[in-house]
């Protein structure tokens, strides 16, 4: 059972100890599923889970950048230990969150930052893959830990 999570100042506080709860298996690809339809998986996401699409939310986590735009990171993988991805630790899919910052910060990798912004939960494919369950549409930078 997930703890439904606690409030700061009108966002929901979101940690990887609930983003990440729950068992999720990435579903495998199969080039012959009908009308080309992708597995998703949103079967494996609790009902309070995707609650909280569409609400505010403060996630903390390591920044691993994915797009930059004149020296700044626009788009980037927010995961729950600075092992994962960089060290061939694949994390589960509920283990990271998309992170989309229309004004682009300032890269900051190995250190825990906070980020706002409102949270979607649900599967986001591209090129027929899925590639995650959780996006921030981040707002802005928070505090620093480390």
């Amino acid at each position: 059972m997930i703890a439904p999570p606690t409030e700061e100042n009108g966002y929901l506080v979101l940690g990887f100890d609930k983003l990440g709860a729950y068992p999720f298996v990435a579903p495998g690809f199969d080039a012959a599923t009908p009308n080309g339809e992708v597995p998703t998986g949103e079967e494996q996401i609790p009902e309070i889970v995707k609650a909280w699409s569409g609400k505010k939310a403060l996630v903390t986590g390591f920044m691993l950048p994915t797009k930059l735009e004149n020296g700044l990171v626009t788009e980037f993988l927010l995961v729950k230990d600075p092992a994962m991805c960089c060290y061939g630790v694949m994390p589960n899919m509920n283990e990271w969150v998309v992170v989309q910052m229309k004004k682009g910060v300032r890269p900051l990798m190995d250190v825990p930052i906070s980020f706002y912004g409102r949270l979607k939960v649900g599967p986001m494919v591209e090129n027929g893959y899925l590639t995650g369950i959780y996006l921030l549409e981040g707002e802005r930078m928070g505090e620093v830990k480390g």
